[in-house]
């Protein structure tokens, strides 16, 4: 157990040392912000240091009662004023460096992580709280910078004036000195006690804040649902649950840090009282002037104090690298299965597709697809049928490529997907999905959104070509109506009609339709199934359908179950096979007496 404990704190040690290498990395492209205000914080902290020994040389100038050196006094006070002016712009031009250096090194981060989710594999993005991830980009790497920040504006300050002040009072007296130096190194245990504390539960502080953050994310965009099926209560009580696991873990946090302060001003009453009370002796034995014992007393103070505030930023510094260490995670979780460097770019689509023996599964050791063949023509059209989890939304996955089969091939007019650029590969499909996403914008915008540089002509053909135009004209500012990415005022099928018009403005030499009008009412749908058909025709298309009745023109349909095709054929043949996909059409007409 104990062998146990030493290992875990060994492998925490090495995380934090790694994590601190990383900050460093980003810091080092800002070096010339460091070196200034290290430079700043020595001239601040020299000048300050100075102005006690200028303090006790005016308290020497004043021996008794109608024995003051007045102009001595005087320029003294003028040399004070001076170095307090400068030690003033010294310290806001430190504070401008390191506000300078924090936030660009917070952009830096920031930019990383984003760019990161940009690539990262959509398997990690679907298999975690997308709150958590928000949590790490936003929350842990604002914790980070006022971190960062206080170490800065603190830390190197509160080093200078450790030294200085130990140069100075070693200038004035080395007895004296050697009673600080003796009880100085009380606060470094104090100090190293509570970083161990801290730092992890500063981490289990940040987990729980983005398990907290998903959590309310997940309900807030789902609140109607919530509240359908009255699950108000039992959110609620999970709710309550993950928030007191933050109170208890924020409270334990909070009270380790929080004891820093007054655990080293009690080391500091300890040097203050010891230099008191030697330099009463010196004073006494004519060792020091009452001048220098003042300067002496000052020195002590503010010897004393960095501990208390480099305490202070060790704790928060260990907040800090917590919440680094979980932006770093997420920055340096594996990316997607880079692109060769050979990579095709995919012109003049043909529509030719082609699986070979395709293996996938979403976790390893459950199988989904096996032994998946399949070979299409360019201007047919497949539609994809079969129960719930047999694979239609995996096959849409593995045909965008958004996951990389495991095993066998998967083909575009002759060319491995996995040979060819994602990017080339994904504009040559246009998809829309039963769950429509919009994002904050003009209408405008979100039609155009696969092709930015189309022109408003265009844009209004494709509104009306979707029978979403004379909608968008009622709208306050039409085409300049901004809209957030809930839609607002937006019906569920009017958000899907502007879905259906991104792909009548792209006309992508292949088409992928899942659901596509489960959400618009019949008269509008069939409406849109005539100006679907007329962009189907000459284009590869892939349909998958719930209602089998919107597919009897596809010109082969595939019926799935358990990853497999087990029939494929025409709407009529499958009919006549009396098989499973009969089955499932009859389930669904039988009663209405619309089978045929």
């Amino acid at each position: 157990m104990a062998d146990q404990k030493k290992v875990n704190s060994e492998g925490k040690k090495a995380k934090q040392i790694k994590t601190i290498k990383k900050v460093l990395r980003y810091l080092g492209k800002y070096r010339i912000f460091l070196a200034f205000s290290i430079l700043l914080a020595a001239l601040s902290v020299a000048l300050t240091l100075y102005i006690p020994k200028l303090t006790g040389h005016a308290v020497d100038y004043i021996v008794s009662e109608g024995q003051v050196d007045f102009p001595a006094v005087i320029r003294v006070m003028i040399q004070i004023g001076v170095c307090t002016l400068v030690t003033a712009l010294a310290q806001w031009l430190m504070n401008v460096c390191n506000n300078k250096m924090t936030y660009q090194v917070v952009r830096d981060i920031r930019n990383e992580a984003f760019r990161r989710i940009e690539i990262l594999p959509l398997k990690y993005i679907d298999g975690r709280p997308a709150g958590d991830v928000v949590s790490r980009v936003i929350a842990d790497v604002d914790q980070f910078a006022d971190g960062l920040l206080m170490g800065f504006t603190q830390f190197f300050t509160g080093v200078a004036t450790i030294a200085g002040t130990f140069g100075f009072m070693l200038s004035v007296n080395v007895g004296i000195t050697f009673v600080v130096v003796l009880i100085t190194p009380v606060s470094f245990l104090v100090a190293g006690f509570i970083a161990k504390k801290t730092f992890d539960m500063f981490r289990l502080q940040s987990e729980i804040r983005g398990e907290q953050t998903g959590l309310i994310e997940e309900m807030v965009g789902n609140q109607k649902i919530v509240r359908m099926f009255g699950r108000g209560g039992d959110v609620t009580e999970q709710f309550d649950e993950i928030n007191e696991r933050l109170r208890s873990s924020s409270l334990r946090a909070t009270f380790f840090s929080s004891i820093t302060n007054p655990s080293t001003r009690f080391v500091n009453s300890l040097v203050y009282t010891g230099v008191g009370i030697a330099g009463a002796f010196a004073v006494i034995n004519r060792a020091l002037t009452v001048g220098q014992l003042s300067s002496f007393l000052s020195y002590a103070n503010q010897y004393t104090k960095p501990f208390n505030e480099i305490s202070g930023v060790v704790t928060e510094l260990q907040n800090a690298i917590a919440c680094a260490g979980r932006i770093f995670e997420l920055i340096e979780e594996e990316p997607q299965t880079p692109e060769p460097e050979d990579a095709v770019q995919l012109k003049d689509v043909k529509g030719y597709v082609s699986a070979k023996d395709v293996f996938f599964s979403y976790v390893p050791g459950r199988k989904l697809i096996e032994h998946f063949n399949l070979s299409v023509k360019p201007g047919q059209k497949i539609a994809i049928v079969g129960p719930t989890g047999c694979g239609k939304t995996t096959l849409i996955n593995l045909l965008m490529r958004f996951y990389d089969v495991d095993q066998g091939s998967l083909e575009v007019d002759g060319t491995a997907v996995d040979r060819m650029t994602r990017h080339s590969l994904r504009a040559a499909y246009g998809m829309v999905l039963q769950d429509t996403w919009l994002k904050t914008g003009t209408i405008r915008e979100n039609i155009a959104m696969g092709r930015p540089d189309a022109g408003m002509d265009e844009i209004i053909e494709a509104a009306k070509a979707s029978h979403i135009h004379s909608f968008i004209m009622r709208l306050p500012e039409g085409y300049d109506t901004r809209i957030t990415e809930e839609g607002g005022g937006i019906s569920q099928g009017q958000k899907q009609l502007l879905c259906i018009a991104r792909v009548m403005l792209c006309r992508p030499p292949m088409l992928i339709l899942d659901e596509a009008t489960s959400s618009i009412d019949t008269r509008t749908e069939l409406k849109i199934q005539n100006a679907f058909a007329r962009l189907m025709e000459g284009r590869t298309t892939f349909i998958v359908a719930h209602r089998l009745s919107t597919i009897r023109e596809a010109d082969r349909i595939l019926v799935m179950k358990d990853g497999k095709i087990i029939e494929q054929g025409k709407h009529d043949e499958l009919l006549e096979q009396d098989g499973f996909y009969r089955k499932l059409y009859m389930s669904q007409f039988a009663e209405t007496g619309g089978a045929s």
